[in-house]
C-alpha cells in the first residue's frame, strides 16, 4: 500500500499490483470500499485508489466527497506517481469521477476505460422501461420471480431498502457466493449522499468535453446490466470522439466477476492502443 497527500492535506491510500505505468482504477458505489474490485478480473499493473473517507484513506470534510471535488485527488495521485499521462479506469460511479477527471485534465489522460459507468454525469436517463426490458431476459433464473416482484414494487413507488436488496441478483451475470460477497464490502454512507450533491455535475459541459477528448476510450457494458442497459451504453459511447463500445455477453454490472477472461481481454486490448 502507498499513500500520498492531496491539495487540501488529506492523506489517501492506494493499492498497486506493480508496474511503472499502472492503470489507475477508481471504485464505484458511490464511495464503496475499493476492496470489492478484488483483482479486477486479473488485470495486470493496476493501481486501485481508496477514495477519501473509504478504505485506508483519511476521512475528510463531507463536502469534499462531492464527485467534482474529488477530481483533484486523482490529479494529486498522478503527480505523486510522477507520470505525465495516466490510463484511468472507473467502475460504476467511479466512471463519473474518471469522466470528470478527463474533462478537467484531458492532457493527462492516456486511455479512458469506463466499466458499467453511471450515465448521470452525461445526463442520460435510464427509465423503468429500460430496466424492465433487460430484467425480462432473466426469466429462466431460479431467483427471477422474487427479484422481479421487488422490482415491480420499486416501480410502483415502494423503493425500500428491503426491495433494493431483493433485486440484487439482477446486477450479476450469475448469482452465486462470489456475487453475494460483493455486497458485504462497506461504503461511506455520508460520502455516498454527498457524491452527487447539487453542483457536482454539469452534463451539458461534460458532453462538450467528451466530444473533443483526444484519448482512446473503452466503454464496457454488461448484456444484463439493469443500471446501464446496452441501449443506453450505446447512447453514452456515441458522445465520445473516439470510443469503442463492448457489450460483454452474459455480464451484469460487475463484468470483471462474471467473465474474467472476456473482461481482461477487452481492457488489455484497449490499453495496447497507441494514443
Amino acid at each position: 500500500m502507498g499513500t500520498f497527500t492531496t491539495s487540501d492535506g488529506t492523506t489517501l491510500a492506494y493499492h498497486s499490483a506493480g508496474g511503472s505505468n499502472p492503470l489507475v482504477c477508481l471504485p464505484g458505489g458511490p464511495m464503496q470500499n475499493a476492496s470489492y474490485l478484488g483483482d479486477l478480473g486479473g488485470l495486470p499493473d493496476t493501481l486501485v485508489l481508496d477514495l477519501r473517507g473509504t478504505g485506508a484513506s483519511q476521512e475528510a470534510d463531507p463536502r469534499t466527497y462531492r464527485a467534482d471535488r474529488q477530481v483533484d485527488d486523482v490529479e494529486a495521485l498522478r503527480q505523486h506517481l510522477g507520470l505525465d499521462r495516466i490510463s484511468v479506469l472507473g467502475h460504476s460511479a467511479g466512471g463519473t469521477l474518471a469522466v470528470l477527471y478527463a474533462q478537467r485534465y484531458p492532457q493527462h489522460v492516456e486511455h479512458l476505460v469506463l466499466v458499467a459507468p453511471s450515465p448521470r454525469v452525461v445526463g442520460i436517463d435510464v427509465t423503468d422501461a429500460d430496466r424492465r426490458a433487460v430484467a425480462e431476459q432473466r426469466r429462466g433464473e431460479p431467483w427471477f420471480a422474487e427479484a422481479f416482484a421487488a422490482f415491480e414494487d420499486i416501480w410502483a413507488g415502494n423503493a425500500t431498502e428491503e426491495n433494493f436488496a431483493r433485486i440484487a441478483p439482477f446486477s450479476y451475470g450469475r448469482w452465486d457466493d462470489e456475487a453475494r460477497a460483493l455486497d458485504e464490502h462497506p461504503r461511506n454512507d455520508e460520502g455516498a449522499r454527498q457524491f452527487y450533491a447539487e453542483g457536482a455535475l454539469d452534463p451539458e459541459q461534460t458532453r462538450k468535453a467528451l466530444a473533443t477528448l483526444d484519448a482512446p476510450t473503452l466503454l464496457l457494458a454488461g448484456e444484463y446490466d439493469v443500471a446501464l442497459p446496452p441501449d443506453r451504453a450505446r447512447e453514452y459511447a456515441a458522445l465520445f470522439r473516439d470510443a469503442e463500445l463492448v457489450v460483454q455477453p452474459g455480464a451484469g454490472h460487475f463484468p470483471f466477476v462474471d467473465d474474467r477472461v472476456a473482461f481482461t481481454a477487452a481492457v488489455t486490448g484497449m490499453l495496447q492502443r497507441i494514443p
